[in-house]
């Protein structure tokens, strides 16, 4: 069977007109996965958000209660650390202004810098760099720090960055269809509750407009708003 064919003949299994428990979704989303390999499932969360406000543009970092993903790729800077205590924290990579000038040369293969305050001015000047691909440190995300050895541990452990994008949504992986639908529910509530303690004072009317999740490929599934 093709793909257009496995993914029309998955999208048949929907009713485009429901909205479904997070149960349903999540269960709904591991039968319509047509990927032979071991496909994500992402969620989407539209949010009543304009993002034009600096006060209105969510962005953080949260620990699911499941790790389901992919291991995060870490590049410690420290000028305190040695190499031997960065890998027992679980580092990637570990550096100081070496790897910046690895980084300045094009070096990427890293998910997540956590770094002192020491060398965010050298930081800064790969704004252009850094910013665009979502890898510049910043305090708000908690990877400008001094105790980096806390937070590479829990990124390490699943702790992943999130934002919105230029249209109120926030975009995350959540499991895996091979991981255990209670699991997956699980990070799905756990979101959804720390999205809406997040919401800003100054949002009028409904803040979550919706929710959808999907597999890699796959067709989108709503989520009901009221749990």
């Amino acid at each position: 069977m093709s793909r257009n064919k496995k993914y029309l003949a998955a999208k048949a299994l929907i009713d485009p007109k429901k909205h479904y428990s997070i149960v349903e979704a999540v269960n709904l989303a591991k039968k319509t996965s047509t990927t032979k390999f071991d496909a994500s499932i992402d969620i989407a969360i539209k949010l009543n958000l304009d993002t034009t406000k600096a006060e209105q543009q969510l962005r953080g970092a949260i620990a699911l209660p499941y790790y389901l993903g992919k291991q995060t790729k870490v590049l410690v800077l420290s000028e305190t650390l040695t190499a031997a205590e960065a890998k027992d924290a679980g580092a990637d990579y570990y550096g100081g202004k070496d790897k910046i000038d690895e980084i300045k040369g094009g070096w990427l293969d890293f998910d997540v810098i956590i770094t002192t305050p020491k060398f965010m001015p050298e930081l800064s000047k790969l704004g252009k760099l850094l910013g665009p691909k979502g890898l510049m440190p910043n305090p708000k995300l908690g990877t400008v720090t001094t105790d980096v050895v806390k937070v590479t541990k829990e990124f390490k452990k699943g702790k992943a960055n999130y934002r919105t994008d230029t249209y109120g949504n926030i975009h995350m992986v959540i499991g895996k269809v091979s991981a255990a639908a209670e699991k997956i529910v699980k990070n799905i509530e756990a979101l959804l509750e720390f999205i809406s303690s997040k919401r800003p004072a100054t949002v009028k009317g409904d803040y979550i407009q919706g929710i959808y999740i999907s597999t890699t490929m796959g067709p989108a599934i709503k989520i009901s708003l009221v749990h």
